[in-house]
């Protein structure tokens, strides 16, 4: 956690992420409660849901808050067992 000299929270720059959703997550609101739970800001920069729900979801997302808001944001990500990419690993997207 990045404290600033006012003893503040600094906030990180913004962290890409791609992201799959089984199909089996489909009812539930894996982002909403993304956002709701780590107070980030979530932009979805590209998305790929089939239609009906049939297969499996892809977010291109890019998260904006404190260190600590984006670290705990993924951890609730990884307790859901999701495949999370970032742009470290996959160069140019």
């Amino acid at each position: 956690m990045a404290v600033d000299s006012n003893n503040t929270l600094s906030v990180q720059a913004p962290k890409r992420i791609r992201l799959r959703i089984p199909k089996d997550y489909h009812e539930e609101p894996v982002i909403s409660k993304l956002v709701s739970d780590n107070g980030l800001v979530v932009n979805i920069r590209a998305a790929i849901l089939g239609g009906n729900a049939i297969g499996d979801g892809w977010f291109d997302l890019e998260l904006q808050g404190t260190t600590l808001q984006i670290e705990n944001g993924l951890s609730y990500l990884r307790s859901l067992n999701l495949e999370i990419w970032d742009e470290n690993q996959l160069g140019n997207w």
